[in-house]
């Protein structure tokens, strides 16, 4: 089976601390090398990968100002699309942009829709060729079929178990409104907990005007972007992961390695939370500021070692490269 991946160019794959697409494109292409699949890999050019690697960027273009994603994006997918006779499957996750174009693909395409960043984008997928896979249920959209919805999976062996945790609190996320970076500082505060924050800025005003001010250092503490190395540590050294969330969120890949870890999550029951919590088990869904201090007060009642082996009974990424493998098979065949 010859398959090509084609992966987003934003950051490195994997990514160096952010970047949740490369990261799950990084990960599948590992699982389907170790399984025997002959994989090539369209990335930047900076990507490790034991699959070929093609591609035309040298780095990711949130990594540089020197490179403009509008325009390489379309160099890097016409890239692909001309190699395409060569495969028996190309899979994309590069969102709409190769959809646009399917009708030049000369293979099968299979489309992972990591999340949609509006309704105006729905018309690529609806007027393409491509088969597609949603990762949570609810992120499905009612004017597309799917193959299946396959939950992302996770490097385990990079989030160790962490029996005993700590007090703290974290946060593990992009600082943007829609994470509620505001909300989780509002949630600590009221619980008497440190909040121990990591994540990228990615809306810059919000993050001078509502959350840098009540940066202390004591008893909100920031530690910027925290890489794959550092990411279990983190996780596992808090008493809860907080994720109040303000929108849909179509997976969350912090919330699944912060379970792993053994820390539980208090989070917002929106979108795909309550698909990946299992309530009382593995954290608690809540859904205002009250009851996210109330989960906290009463998160000790929650068992760290069988959050931990849910977690990992879940989220696997050897499970989710088996759940592609069967896809693969029943597209090619």
């Amino acid at each position: 089976m010859r398959v090509a991946l084609l992966g987003p160019i934003a950051w490195r794959t994997p990514p160096r601390h952010y970047g949740p697409w490369e990261l799950i494109t990084g990960l599948l292409a590992e699982g389907l090398v170790a399984r025997g699949v002959d994989v090539t890999l369209f990335a930047t050019l900076d990507s490790v990968t034991a699959a070929t690697l093609e591609g035309v960027a040298a780095t990711g273009y949130e990594e540089t100002d020197a490179i403009d994603g509008r325009v390489w994006e379309a160099l890097h997918v016409s890239h692909a699309l001309a190699r395409s006779h060569e495969f028996d499957l190309v899979h994309n996750h590069l969102d709409w942009l190769p959809l646009a174009f399917s009708a030049h693909c000369r293979a099968p395409m299979l489309t992972t829709v990591h999340g949609f960043s509006g309704p105006h984008i729905v018309p690529a997928y609806r007027r393409s060729d491509s088969h597609f896979v949603s990762i949570s249920d609810s992120d499905r959209s009612p004017e597309l079929d799917y193959l299946a919805t396959i939950h992302h999976g996770v490097d385990l062996s990079g989030l160790p178990f962490h029996p005993d945790g700590g007090d703290d609190l974290i946060l593990f996320g992009r600082i943007h409104p829609d994470k509620g970076t505001d909300i989780a500082i509002e949630i600590a505060e009221r619980a008497g907990r440190r909040l121990v924050m990591c994540g990228i800025v990615q809306d810059r005003a919000y993050f001078e005007e509502r959350i840098e001010p009540r940066i202390d250092g004591e008893r909100v503490v920031y530690l910027g972007s925290v890489g794959p190395g550092e990411r279990g540590a983190v996780l596992g050294s808090g008493a809860a992961l907080l994720h109040p969330i303000r929108f849909a969120e179509p997976f969350g890949l912090s919330v699944v390695e912060s379970m792993a870890c053994g820390t539980p999550v208090v989070a917002y029951a929106k979108g795909s939370m309550p698909e990946v919590i299992d309530e009382g088990v593995t954290g608690r869904l809540v859904g205002s500021v009250d009851a996210a201090v109330a989960a906290v007060d009463g998160i000790g009642e929650l068992d760290r070692a069988v959050c931990s082996a849910r977690a990992r009974e879940r989220f696997s990424a050897e499970r989710m490269v088996d759940e592609y493998l069967a896809i693969y098979r029943k597209i090619i065949s």
